[in-house]
């Protein structure tokens, strides 16, 4: 039997169904909210999917009230599918800072006091949500894709690299390519993973695809007028770390946007096109 689900709002949007939904979480242990777009289909047919994971302070309806994605996706057949960050509630530890605790889960399983009890977004990400949803919506689970923005971005690259064989595409907005090397990283995995930063390689891209993982198709989208590009975003050594170890990666760099939504929704109907593209590579159904 699937695990109960609750409709918190639906609404009709191109075509399609945009909702929004909450179940209890064995991952986190507390309730989660997330977002869908199931486009116009004949009945009985499956679709594939499109994962997005949002950033700092995100919740699913930054992307789902900002993003420009239902029109693309209402085009090409997909689903879009936007989690929260982390888990939330009065009975979940916090921190006074924007950069960790509630909205900054990084997509890790904590295994650090008092965060491990909670703060387990690799699980729900990479197997509990997968499976809610695989029984509640028409996903052909054989075509998914992933994409995400900032510490999303860092969470796509990183869920992606480490379950390759699961998606047929990855791509990332302005992602936090390597957290072993800048501030928000070492602050979130050293309080979440704790000081050997050996456990962390598993959550950063650049360390991954230096330890052999590798994406069958990478597009990232970057701003120059970003203004955590130098310091937290370190797209250079994205660059450097792909053409080392000769993985084909289209990483853009987009004159004068920023780190918003402006930036994100400027650009994401040409990557859900793309994703598209692959989706419906020989392989599809």
């Amino acid at each position: 039997m699937a695990t109960a689900l609750e409709t918190v709002e639906e609404h009709r949007s191109h075509g399609g169904i945009q909702g929004v939904y909450r179940h209890a979480s064995a991952s986190t242990g507390t309730d989660m909210t997330f977002s869908v777009f199931v486009p116009e289909h004949e009945e009985g047919t499956k679709l594939p999917v499109l994962w997005f994971l949002s950033g700092l302070t995100c919740t699913h309806a930054n992307v789902t009230d900002k993003g420009e994605f239902r029109a693309a996706c209402a085009e090409h057949g997909i689903v879009f599918i936007a989690p929260d960050t982390s888990p939330r509630g009065e009975n979940v530890p916090d921190d006074e800072a924007y950069d960790f605790g509630q909205g900054a889960g990084f997509y890790v399983d904590a295994t650090q006091d008092p965060w491990a009890e909670h703060f387990r977004m690799r699980s729900y990400i990479e197997q509990e949500l997968p499976e809610l949803v695989g029984g509640h919506f028409p996903i052909d689970m054989n075509r998914q894709s992933i994409t995400g923005h900032s510490m999303g971005g860092h969470g796509a690259l990183t869920v992606a690299l480490r379950n390759a064989d699961r998606f047929r595409s990855v791509s990332a907005f302005s992602p936090i390519a390597s957290p072993l090397a800048c501030p928000w990283g070492e602050k979130a995995l050293g309080g979440y993973l704790g000081a050997d930063r050996q456990a962390w390689r598993e959550y950063d891209a650049c360390a991954l695809i230096e330890d052999g993982a590798r994406l069958p198709a990478l597009l990232v989208d970057q701003g120059t007028g970003d203004g955590f590009l130098e310091e937290q975003l370190k797209t250079e050594l994205l660059i450097e770390i792909c053409e080392k170890a000769g993985m084909p990666a289209n990483i853009r760099f987009q004159d004068g946007y920023d780190h918003s939504y402006y930036f994100i929704s400027t650009f994401m109907a040409e990557h859900v096109a793309w994703h598209a593209r692959h989706l419906k590579q020989s392989g599809a159904e």
